[in-house]
């Protein structure tokens, strides 16, 4: 198997391992914030990656903070959204960055074949068939769509960054320190003493009763921490290291079937026989996007 195929199924895995995640988080958005819930698992998943900032350097210093950065706002702004929508609709909205990413490519000048544009085509089709709910346009729909667009451009970031960095690891795990530095300083800038002052409480309470609300969540916390954040980021950066940004995108497409399904047994949120045949035709959009690489591959092989 080529490392260009090992790479699509490594980005499979980090998507069916995402797709968990919107259960998860928004089973925690009933009792923790989310920038609690933000905080909490890339604590952990920093703690686990200390061994990996060995011998780091300048140079995956700088791509970290940006990538860090980029990537705190993607989850600040998800989970904002998943808070005050249900997870299917926010998994749709989210799943619209398999169209901004062609779209951010064509800005770059860089236009897509139409193998990658079909197989956009079904995805969204397919989101659509799977997520859409008959409600009107919310404020958590609108954080989900700038969720959407960040998370588009960390994307097409991540293609070109995780090609240039000297250590992969070092620049995942960079990566995770900034995006819990910058949960810190947000919940000890903005969100601390806003709450504090609203439940009454000092301070001191108030960390108090957050890391009994932590204890209480442990197994979420420590599923999300541990797997869906330290493992799969590491496996999605060196997935997208040897794949495109585009056939990334179709990929990240299936999250949510993912999340629908989990969320079924996690949540008891059903699926319709439409968000099914949603399900099949995003699937065959992943087909699609591989299908030319994959044939012409097939026809050069020598019997």
């Amino acid at each position: 198997m080529s490392k260009h195929m090992r790479g699509i199924f490594a980005l499979l895995f980090v998507t069916l391992a995402w797709g968990t995640t919107f259960p998860a988080m928004k089973d925690l958005t009933t009792s923790m914030t989310p920038v609690w819930i933000i905080f909490s698992r890339f604590f952990l998943a920093a703690l686990l990656l200390i061994p990996f900032l060995r011998g780091l350097q300048w140079r995956d210093v700088k791509i970290g903070l940006l990538m860090g950065g980029m990537l705190f706002l993607c989850f600040i702004l998800q989970v904002e959204g998943l808070a005050r929508i249900s997870s299917n609709r926010n998994a749709f909205i989210t799943g619209l960055n398999v169209l901004i990413v062609p779209l951010l490519g064509i800005l770059l000048g860089a236009l897509p074949n139409r193998r990658i544009m079909l197989a956009v085509a079904m995805a969204m089709l397919g989101l659509y068939l799977l997520c859409w709910e008959d409600a009107a346009w919310s404020f958590g729909d609108t954080l989900t769509l700038l969720c959407a667009l960040a998370y588009a451009v960390y994307i097409k970031m991540m293609e070109i960054y995780s090609r240039k960095v000297a250590s992969l690891m070092r620049f995942t795990a960079t990566q995770i320190w900034v995006v819990m530095l910058s949960a810190l300083l947000y919940l000890l800038i903005v969100e601390a003493p806003t709450l504090a002052v609203e439940k009454h409480i000092d301070s001191l309470n108030y960390f108090q009763h957050q890391w009994a609300v932590i204890l209480q969540n442990w197994p979420n916390l420590l599923y999300l921490g541990a797997f869906c954040t330290a493992a799969v980021i590491s496996v999605q950066s060196w997935g997208q290291q040897n794949t495109s940004a585009n056939e990334a995108a179709v990929i990240y497409a299936f999250e949510p079937a993912a999340a629908a399904i989990v969320g079924f047994f996690w949540l008891g949120e059903t699926m319709s026989q439409a968000a099914i045949a949603g399900a099949l035709l995003m699937i065959a959009g992943m087909i699609v996007s591989q299908w030319q690489r994959t044939q012409a591959k097939t026809l050069l092989t020598p019997d």
